[in-house]
């Protein structure tokens, strides 16, 4: 799951485009000899110029990022204790058994505090993770459900590196698709704003 929003780290930077931009493809060009309807979008593009993943995939990268300074933080902190409790063993700084044990004891505690920490912050990463994975399959869904009544496709295919070894340019709609959503997104935001200043 997770590699998709890493494919979208690493090129979130490209140009998104024109929401004024001329489809790549239409119904009729992407009609076959046998008369079926074939069309494709190449997932990297959705990835990088979708305006829902460029900001979700900032969201889970600042997230992930977050939890792993966290850890960092605490992992150095219980390397310490150790090494602390370790020198003041071998050089007899406890004044009994009981202290010396009394430590022991803070310090599996506090490795044991690391370790729940730890599997917590990844559960919540792995669910936003989810949770954005959802809301791009059903908003992709939702949209071609919608595009697809005009176009009339037979079957829409996912391009991503060499899932399809070989695809001619005229069943390319990832441009319409992309501008289509992005406008659907940015209307929802709109919405979402609007309802916010009427509740104030």
């Amino acid at each position: 799951m997770m590699a998709a929003a890493a494919m979208a780290l690493a090129a979130c930077n490209n140009a998104s485009p024109k929401m004024d931009e001329q489809p790549a493809a239409t119904a009729a060009a992407g009609e076959n000899t046998n008369g079926v309807k074939i069309a494709y979008v190449e997932v990297d593009s959705l990835m990088t110029q979708y305006e829902f993943c460029k900001e979700f995939t900032l969201i889970l990268q600042k997230k992930s990022t977050n939890a792993r300074n966290t850890l960092n933080q605490k992992g150095q902190a219980l390397q310490n204790a150790a090494a602390n409790f370790q020198q003041k063993l071998q050089n007899n700084g406890f004044t009994s058994r009981e202290q010396a044990e009394s430590q022991q004891a803070a310090i599996q505690r506090q490795q044991q505090s690391l370790q729940e920490l730890q599997a917590r912050l990844e559960n919540e990463l792995a669910n936003e993770t989810n949770k954005y994975n959802e809301g791009l399959r059903d908003s992709l869904q939702h949209f071609l459900a919608a595009y697809n009544k005009d176009k009339k496709f037979d079957l829409i295919l996912t391009k991503q590196g060499d899932n399809i070894l070989y695809a001619a340019k005229r069943f390319d709609i990832t441009n319409d698709v992309i501008n289509g959503l992005n406008k659907r997104y940015k209307s929802t935001l709109k919405t979402a704003e609007t309802k916010k200043e009427e509740k104030k």
